[in-house]
């Protein structure tokens, strides 16, 4: 007997695929994959440094550490390094404005700095973008 959608287990697996593909992607959007991630703290008063290294990453993620108890404007510096993959950081202010973005170099360390305030509640906000990367760190830091 015929298949009254028309196409058999074909039209039903690509439909299937179809509506995977609709679910999965909008829960995945802002996901951030590292595998071997060691992040470091140290941060006194609006002065300090954030270090993150990992052996691989993939994906988007937003991510806010705490500088102050208040608002605050600092100078912040960004230095990126992988071996291999696109790494990005992009620092904002506090209504969500890019303040400055660094993108790494394979096999290089890139730096970048600007001027950044932090909110009401004392973070910065920063986003992380990785697209197969492999033996990257990046280092954020804060001074007045």
């Amino acid at each position: 007997m015929a298949d009254p959608g028309g196409g058999g287990r074909g039209a039903a697996a690509r439909w299937l695929r179809r509506l995977l593909a609709v679910l999965l992607v909008p829960a995945l959007a802002g996901c951030m994959l590292m595998s071997g991630e060691q992040t470091t703290i140290d941060l006194q008063s609006g002065v300090g440094n954030l270090s993150t290294s990992f052996v691989g990453a993939e994906g988007d993620e937003e991510r806010a550490v705490r500088v102050s108890e208040g608002p605050v404007e600092l100078q912040v510096i960004a230095i990126l390094s992988v071996t291999s993959g696109d790494l990005s950081v992009e620092v904002l202010q506090p209504d969500g404005a890019l303040a400055f973005a660094v993108d790494g170099r394979p096999d290089a360390e890139v730096t970048r700095s600007g001027r950044v305030r932090a909110d009401d509640t004392g973070q910065i906000r920063y986003r992380v973008s990785a697209r197969g990367v492999r033996d990257g760190s990046f280092q954020l830091f804060f001074q007045p």
